[in-house]
């Protein structure tokens, strides 16, 4: 997988958490026995230059409009389900890894995750994810930094 790849040759120390099937952030949060505000949630979106990987917190909710805003677009979209399985095709569909560099896209992440010290996400599936520091994810992404969620 390129996750585990990525995380290798960028010598990045991470934890993995091996679950039960879940498929929401939320379930992820209480399967890690983690807060959900340290979860970082993808979300895929369409806009006019095409496809970026937003990531909020699993607490959150994204707001397409201030998205809009922080990227310059006109119309910006959420994936369809079809789109997210061509565009991230070597994860389970749900489970995409917050780390658009993986399928050559922009990472744009919400503000409120600088906040936190670790960040688990999915590992590109339903029953794993991994643990990071913050600071390693931010190296690993180049994420755009803006205000893109609703608490």
């Amino acid at each position: 997988m390129k996750l585990d790849q990525l995380l290798q040759e960028e010598d990045v120390p991470f934890e993995r958490m091996i679950h039960s099937p879940v498929y929401t952030s939320q379930l992820m949060a209480a399967a890690d026995h983690v807060s959900g505000h340290c979860v970082a949630k993808p979300v895929l979106v369409h806009g006019d230059r095409g496809f970026t990987m937003c990531v909020v917190p699993a607490s959150s909710r994204l707001n397409l409009s201030r998205l809009a805003q922080l990227l310059d677009e006109h119309d910006v979209r959420l994936a369809s389900e079809t789109e997210m399985t061509k565009v991230c095709p070597d994860s389970e569909l749900g489970a995409e890894p917050p780390i658009g560099r993986l399928y050559g896209l922009t990472t744009v992440m919400d503000e409120a995750l600088r906040h936190e010290e670790y960040l688990v996400f999915q590992a590109g599936s339903h029953t794993a994810s991994v643990k990071v520091r913050r600071e390693d994810y931010e190296r690993l992404a180049t994420p755009v930094v803006g205000s893109i969620a609703d608490r």
